[in-house]
């Protein structure tokens, strides 16, 4: 396991904790995995309401509160796949 996704879902588990509803995979380009949902977060690669995908460099900025996961989207930075509902509240949950 790499220390961004060590750090990421540490990251997330305090951010989120286990109130997140639904389930969210997030694809960190050349280093793995991270499952969300009510449970929290962990290393993981199974299915899930949205998948998101990014390189780690922007995967970082959108956890670290540096660049807006909208926004990321939108400049083609991050792609989604699945229900974007989801993918939504997760954006404003990391806000």
């Amino acid at each position: 396991m790499s220390d961004l996704i060590r750090a990421a879902t540490a990251t997330l588990n305090a951010k989120l904790g286990g109130d997140f509803d639904g389930s969210a995979k997030f694809v960190i380009d050349g280093e793995g995995s991270i499952m969300l949902d009510g449970a929290g977060a962990r290393v993981g690669d199974d299915d899930a309401d949205v998948t998101m995908t990014a390189d780690a460099d922007t995967f970082r900025d959108i956890i670290e509160g540096e660049l807006n996961p909208t926004t990321a989207f939108m400049s083609g930075r991050l792609s989604i796949e699945g229900d974007m509902g989801t993918a939504m509240k997760l954006a404003s949950a990391l806000a």
